[in-house]
């Protein structure tokens, strides 16, 4: 099946703004989706309780962001998103909440022009399952690793897999009867049918395995149910 490209997920995101503004109940569809913003974010404050930069990759409406500026204040914020009626959401509610200085860029974290070394975390919330290909996933953690400050930390909260077939059958059958506890039959079809078209996911073994590769210090699992996880590792 031919995977969305790019322009198909932006087109998407401009059209779903509203839904990715809500901070109480992030998206319905992901399993613990508020537990994980408190741990990626509560955990990015004790590596570096001294941080200044922030960089939200794929921030949506910016609820990571908002999320780290309720525990660190007056942070410097980028935000990286596809969708530029996002980003403008963004902008305006993190605006609204800190006195450092915020910054909007429009385009794929592939792409995106940033200062290697600037970061001192980078919080990445459902975006990464994006990638395609190992090379893709690769390049892309380089990119991130180089993009932090030593001793800076890169937090992500995501979609993944199992590495084992029966186990990922397992889980992925649990999440369609949570969607389906949810929204009914026709709900869960709809998000599987989306995450199938739209998504390629890795697993968090494969994503711990490559953030070692490319060079971080440390790596560390926060959270875990089913397919979906949050991790990250220290530069």
């Amino acid at each position: 099946m031919e995977k969305s490209t790019i322009q198909e997920i932006k087109e998407r995101f401009d059209n779903d703004v509203e839904r990715f503004s809500n901070l109480e109940t992030g998206q319905v569809a992901t399993i613990d989706a508020t537990i994980s913003l408190e741990l990626i974010t509560e955990a990015s404050k004790r590596i570096v309780p001294n941080a200044k930069k922030v960089l939200d990759v794929g921030c949506g409406a910016g609820n990571y962001t908002l999320k780290m500026l309720s525990k660190v204040p007056d942070l410097n914020c980028t935000l990286v998103d596809l969708s530029l009626p996002m980003l403008d959401r963004a902008f305006q509610r993190v605006s609204a909440e800190t006195n450092g200085k915020v910054e909007i860029k429009q385009g794929d974290i592939r792409e995106v022009d940033l200062e290697e070394k600037s970061f001192d975390i980078i919080l990445a919330g459902a975006v990464l399952h994006h990638l395609r290909d190992d090379e893709d996933w690769e390049s892309t953690f380089v990119k991130l690793f180089k993009l932090l400050k030593p001793g800076g930390c890169l937090m992500i909260s995501d979609l993944i897999t199992q590495d084992t077939e029966l186990l990922n059958e397992y889980t992925w059958q649990r999440y369609g009867e949570y969607l389906e506890g949810i929204g009914g039959a026709e709900y869960r079809q709809k998000v599987l049918d989306y995450i199938e078209k739209e998504d390629s996911p890795r697993s968090m073994n494969y994503q711990l395995d490559l953030m070692k590769k490319v060079g971080f210090s440390k790596v560390e699992i926060l959270h875990k149910n089913m397919c979906f996880g949050a991790f990250g590792g220290i530069k």
